[in-house]
């Protein structure tokens, strides 16, 4: 059982961080939000600079359900998990970020690249061995296929080579699929990470507040990594010409300058806008053209 050490007086939020893959990003993630997450070494508990926030490292396979029983208020685990375990919790935030990158995970349906297997109907009566048994069993039952789903502890891509017929797995890139010669049959599931709470913490209007306000500002950094602001010089005489050159869903702040011939032109843009756009810019007349990073943005 997981000991707390919150009485019963205290104004305090529980909230599980997600041990293995997904901590270091979201320790990382907490850290550009404005928090020190300390790290826990041996234990379970991270420290961090709120005296209102404890934290509990627990697997995100099983976050969903402590969330659920109230062990915690919060948790932030993936949609994946939350569906495997039918938890019945409610969803405060989507964050989308995984290990390696800033997209979607997929459950996906893999054989061998040298199986006769080509689609999902040719598995009735096969072996399908996956962590995600549920999810498996629905796809299945709703292709109407009748397979043997069995659990897998790990390591699940080698099982399609002579221990199951085929896998389900989860994957970002599909670098490790490809990297044991597994070819992809279906797409099961995407997922991405969210903030969940309990059903009797969101009824605390207090800690509803408490929960909603650390979504917003770890969604803000998150929405802050794809972009950058932007700030230049401009004669106004040049002004309309750079205003059609900036995207056209942005509004920039313009301010006149001392010298009343020239204006500031503030505007945040995507990064892979801005090295596409910076050329043009100063062709079309901007001066001192800076970029600079961006902590949060919150809509």
């Amino acid at each position: 059982m997981i000991q707390l050490t919150k009485t019963s007086d205290e104004k305090k939020i529980v909230i599980g961080i997600p041990k293995g893959s997904l901590q270091e990003s979201t320790f990382e993630l907490f850290k550009k939000a404005g928090y020190a997450l300390g790290n826990p070494g041996r234990s379970y508990f991270p420290t961090i600079d709120d005296p209102e926030i404890e934290c509990v490292l627990l697997r995100s396979q099983e976050m969903a359900r402590y969330v659920e029983d109230g062990v915690l208020d919060a948790g932030i685990t993936g949609y994946d998990w939350v569906r495997e375990t039918n938890s019945d919790v409610v969803e405060i935030e989507e964050l989308i970020y995984a290990k390696q990158s800033k997209k979607p995970v997929k459950w996906v349906l893999a054989v061998a690249d040298e199986s006769d297997i080509k689609s999902v109907q040719d598995l009735n009566g096969k072996i399908v061995a996956t962590e995600v048994i549920n999810i498996t069993k629905e796809y299945l039952r709703n292709k109407g296929v009748n397979a043997k789903v069995e659990f897998s502890w790990g390591a699940t891509e080698i099982k399609a080579r002579g221990i199951a017929d085929a896998i389900v797995d989860v994957t970002e890139t599909g670098s490790s699929l490809r990297a044991n010669n597994l070819r992809i049959i279906d797409t099961l599931l995407e997922s991405t990470t969210r903030i969940i709470a309990n059903k009797e913490s969101v009824k605390d209007s207090w800690k509803k507040k408490k929960i909603e306000n650390l979504a917003m500002l770890l969604k803000g950094v998150l929405t802050a990594e794809s972009k950058v602001e932007m700030l230049m010089n401009v004669k106004k005489s040049s002004l309309q010409g750079i205003l059609n050159i900036l995207p056209a869903m942005n509004t920039p702040t313009i301010s006149t300058l001392s010298d009343p011939e020239w204006c500031d032109v503030i505007t945040v843009i995507d990064k892979k806008v801005a090295r596409d756009i910076i050329p043009l810019l100063k062709e079309a007349g901007a001066e001192g053209i800076v970029e600079v990073p961006i902590n949060r943005i919150i809509d």
